[in-house]
């Protein structure tokens, strides 16, 4: 497959990874493609990998290219020095627009591979701000200051505004243009209606680090074409909320 390659160096690597791609294989199966086999494949040497975002999740996700990068990017996330920010549609309009979710994240009891906010949890961070918001969703900006696995979801989800598509942490419904758009009517050649968006609707969109030899480095990815033509139709259909 064609890889977007959105930075390069002689020591990382950044890929737009599309949504439903493993960074790394999977341990229960192993035919499924994974990006880091992919890259090694087209740059025909080993790779390392420094972090890594949700199989659904789209968007930017960086490979070291030699031990030493290896060890001092994964020291940068380690100690938070790497600025990490995602973009997400949720559900609902949230109140206040911008703010901090400061909420521990710990396992579920009896849930395999879900995660709740506790008390006794590990300390987990997001900042948040609306981009953008409708009557029944907003695009949102979220940075996060630690790492716990599906910590924005988890968050969106402690607040009442889950990611939509979510189906772990929300209620899974594809995203579909007949919900916003009145008198919406099937087209001649179209027996049931195809949702604008059926996977989680997060996007890793932006990278901010300074490398080993104090270049300060920004790694864009723009808003994927599915996520885009939600927010273009909601645009179009759904009144701004104010």
């Amino acid at each position: 497959m064609q890889l977007d390659i959105l930075f390069e160096d002689d020591d990382i690597i950044a890929v737009n990874k599309p949504s439903g791609m493993l960074v790394i294989p999977d341990r229960y199966d192993t035919n499924q493609p994974s990006l880091n086999k992919l890259l090694e494949a087209k740059l025909k040497q080993q790779i390392w990998v420094i972090h890594r975002i949700d199989r659904d999740t789209s968007g930017i996700i960086c490979f070291a290219k030699n031990e030493q990068a290896h060890k001092y990017f994964s020291k940068l996330f380690m100690e938070r020095e790497m600025k990490k920010y995602y973009t997400g549609l949720v559900v609902g309009r949230l109140t206040p627009a911008e703010g901090t979710i400061d909420k521990p994240i710990i396992e579920h009891p009896a849930i395999s591979g879900k995660m709740i906010t506790a008390k006794k949890g590990k300390a987990s961070v997001t900042d948040y701000k609306v981009l953008e918001e409708w009557p029944l969703y907003s695009l949102v900006q979220f940075r996060i200051h630690t790492g716990r696995t599906h910590q924005i979801r988890v968050h969106s989800q402690s607040i009442g505004h889950p990611i939509v598509c979510d189906s772990l942490y929300g209620d899974g419904k594809p995203f579909f243009l007949s919900a916003i758009k009145k008198k919406y009517r099937l087209s001649d050649n179209e027996e049931t209606e195809r949702p604008l968006l059926s996977r989680l609707a997060l996007h890793a969109s932006k990278l901010e680090f300074k490398k080993e030899d104090g270049t300060e480095i920004t790694i864009q990815a723009p808003l994927p074409k599915d996520i885009a033509a939600c927010v273009n139709q909601l645009n179009k259909w759904a009144k701004p909320a104010f």
